[in-house]
C-alpha cells in the first residue's frame, strides 16, 4: 500500500516560478512516454496531435477571491473564497478563523458586509454576503488568489496572466494552470492539425490543491468541486480517436463523467463518458483505471500533493519521480506559473 510519503521529492526553492514568463507560449514542455523523456516547448504540443484527437480544456474563470474584511473589534482578516453554497453564501479560508464568533459581521473595504454563518476546520468560514452581486464586489475589492508558495501579493498583471485566454464562466479560486500556456494562435493550430477542441467546466476549489495531511491516503477527504460536460460535448469526446486533457481539472472532470458512464445500464453506456453536471470529489491515486483520458498536459506539482498522486497514477510513480528529477536537473520552472509536461498513459492505467 502506498502512503503520502511515497510521493515526496526534493525541489530547490529557486525553481518555484513566482512570476509568469512574458509570453504564454514560451514555456518548456517535458514529454514523458514511459521511461523516455524529451525536452520540448509548449509550441511543440501540436506536433504530438493526430487527426481525430479531441483536446479538452477547462474554461473556468478565476474569481478575484481574496479580500480583507474587518470584524467588530477592528481586526482585519484575509479571506479566500473557495466554494459557493448559493449566490450569496460562500465558504472561505481564513487564518485564525476560530477566533471569529458565529454571527459576527465582517466589513469589506467597500463597505459590503458579510455574516459568519458557520465554520469548520476543513473549509474555514461560511459567509453570507449582504449585497446584490458578490462577483461585482470581488471585482472591486478582491485580489487574484495566488498560491502561497509564490510568496508575494497579487499584482495588477495577475488579473490577466492568472487567467486562460478562453476563460468563461467565472467560478474558480485557482487557475486551471495547464491552460495558461495557450494562446489563441496555438489553439487555432490545434484545429488546423485535425484535432477538435472541447471546453468543459470545473470550478477549481480547495479540493484541487489542499495538502494531504494524513499518511494513509484512504483517510484523505477531497473537497468537492462543481463540474459540467454537456451532452453535445460528451458526443464529441466519445467519438475521439484519443482524448487529450489539458490540466488535472479537465482530467478529474472527464474521469468523473467516465464513472457516471460506467454506472449506466450496459445498453446505454457510451464509449468514454456520460454527460455530467454535478459536484465531484474524485481522488485519483495509483491503481486507478483511467477510462476517458489517453494523454495529459499538466504543470509540475507539489510534493505529496493529490495532483502529483494523480499524475503518478496516470504515467507511473517511478516514471514521474524520474521525470521530476530530470526537470530539477534541467532547471524547469515549477508550479502554477511554471513549465509543463506532456504525459502518455502508462500500460493499463
Amino acid at each position: 500500500m502506498l502512503h503520502t510519503s511515497d510521493f515526496d521529492f526534493e525541489l530547490p526553492s529557486e525553481l518555484i516560478a513566482s512570476h509568469p514568463l512574458h509570453d504564454r507560449d514560451a514555456s518548456r514542455m517535458l514529454v514523458v512516454n514511459g521511461a523516455t523523456l524529451s525536452d520540448k516547448h509548449i509550441r511543440d504540443f501540436v506536433d504530438y496531435l493526430q487527426a481525430g484527437d479531441v483536446v479538452v480544456f477547462n474554461n473556468s474563470r478565476v474569481i478575484p477571491a481574496r479580500f480583507n474584511a474587518t470584524d467588530s473589534r477592528g481586526t482585519s482578516h484575509e479571506i479566500t473564497l473557495h466554494t459557493a453554497v448559493n449566490d450569496k453564501v460562500w465558504w472561505g479560508l481564513c487564518k485564525k478563523f476560530n477566533k471569529i464568533p458565529l454571527d459576527e459581521i465582517l466589513t469589506l473595504d467597500d463597505g459590503t458586509r458579510g455574516r459568519v454563518l458557520d465554520k469548520n476546520d476543513d473549509s474555514g468560514l461560511k459567509l453570507e454576503f449582504m449585497c446584490d452581486d458578490v462577483f461585482a464586489v470581488l471585482d472591486a475589492v478582491g485580489k487574484m488568489p495566488l498560491p502561497p508558495y509564490m510568496k508575494r501579493d497579487a499584482e495588477t498583471a495577475d488579473r490577466e496572466r492568472y487567467q486562460t485566454v478562453y476563460s468563461d464562466p467565472i467560478g474558480s479560486m485557482a487557475a486551471p494552470t495547464a491552460g495558461l500556456h495557450f494562446t489563441p494562435e496555438l489553439m487555432d493550430e490545434i484545429e488546423r492539425r485535425g484535432a477538435k477542441i472541447v471546453k468543459i467546466t470545473l470550478h477549481v476549489g480547495a479540493g484541487t490543491w489542499m495538502p494531504v495531511k494524513t499518511e494513509n491516503l484512504n483517510e484523505h477527504k477531497m473537497h468537492s468541486e462543481w463540474c459540467c460536460i454537456t451532452p453535445g460535448q460528451a458526443d464529441i469526446i466519445n467519438n475521439a480517436k484519443r482524448v487529450i486533457a489539458v490540466g488535472t481539472t479537465s482530467m478529474r472532470t472527464l474521469e468523473s463523467a467516465a464513472i457516471d458512464n460506467c454506472n449506466l445500464p450496459e445498453s446505454t453506456r457510451c464509449k468514454r463518458v456520460a454527460p455530467i453536471c454535478r459536484s465531484t470529489d474524485i481522488f485519483i491515486t495509483p491503481g486507478y483505471r483511467f477510462r476517458a483520458v489517453d494523454v495529459l498536459l499538466t504543470n509540475f506539482h507539489l510534493p505529496k500533493s493529490t495532483l502529483f498522486m494523480l499524475v503518478s497514477a496516470f504515467a507511473g510513480l517511478d516514471e514521474m519521480k524520474a521525470a521530476y528529477a530530470h526537470a530539477v536537473a534541467e532547471k524547469y520552472r515549477f508550479f502554477s506559473y511554471g513549465d509543463c509536461c506532456l504525459l502518455f498513459k502508462k500500460g493499463n492505467a
